[in-house]
């Protein structure tokens, strides 16, 4: 997998958030049951500042959820972390996220699977996670502008898809896209109650199972500007 390579000012940016700092927030996600260590060296890699805005930054290693703009938010990094562990337990290759957002749990994907294809419905959205993963040296990472309820079809099926928003459904164009073999993990729910769902696709069938409750912004169809 790639390694992530970042400018003098990036490692500068890295090295004023203090090691303690992210070895703390690592040691906390281990406490909360995250165990697979390439994950938790992506979280500790991964420079969640660059993702938020300045004035964020001070709490970027906070296991929080934070405003990213646009009524959207950066994930906070235990459920980073869940979904990732769960999503490479069946060694996906070819990854599917639906929501790219700031582009941070993009970031962590990229150094754990072979390629990823990612689709942002908030237009202001893409150029910036763009280039916060041009900056890091990402170059296995395909993004879009468009409506990820539908997918992306053309270049289906993927061994593994992920959601960072929660629709009130599963989407059926998702499910038509995941692969024999492969894994979805996405939040599903309205306002109030969110489950965070593992379905796996085996001979053609679909298990379903629920991990956790959480509270994700909603996954929307169609695309925005704003």
């Amino acid at each position: 997998m790639p390694a992530l390579t970042m400018s003098s000012s990036d490692l500068k940016g890295i090295g004023m958030t203090s090691q303690r700092t992210r070895d703390r927030l690592v040691a906390r996600l281990r406490e909360k049951g995250i165990q697979n260590e390439r994950v938790l060296a992506q979280i500790a890699a991964v420079p969640r500042h660059l993702f938020v805005d300045e004035a964020l930054s001070h709490r970027a290693y906070e296991d929080t959820a934070l405003p990213i703009g646009h009524g959207q938010t950066i994930s906070q990094p235990f459920v980073v972390a869940l979904m990732t562990q769960v999503l490479l337990e069946v060694g996906p290759h070819k990854v599917l996220e639906v929501g790219t957002g700031c582009g941070y749990q993009t970031a962590v994907l990229a150094q754990l699977c072979r390629q990823i294809f990612t689709i942002e419905r908030v237009e202001a959205l893409v150029p910036r996670a763009k280039e916060r993963l041009q900056r890091l040296g990402i170059r296995n990472v395909v993004a879009k502008f468009g409506d990820g309820y539908k997918g992306w079809d053309a270049h289906g099926p993927f061994d593994g898809i992920i959601v960072t928003a929660a629709p009130s459904e599963v989407p059926p164009e998702l499910l038509a896209q995941l692969a024999e073999g492969g894994r979805m993990v996405l939040p599903v729910g309205g306002d109030t109650v969110q489950e965070l769902r593992v379905i796996d696709k085996r001979d053609g069938a679909l298990t379903e199972r629920v991990l956790d409750k959480v509270r994700f912004v909603p996954l929307l169809s169609g695309v925005t500007a704003d």
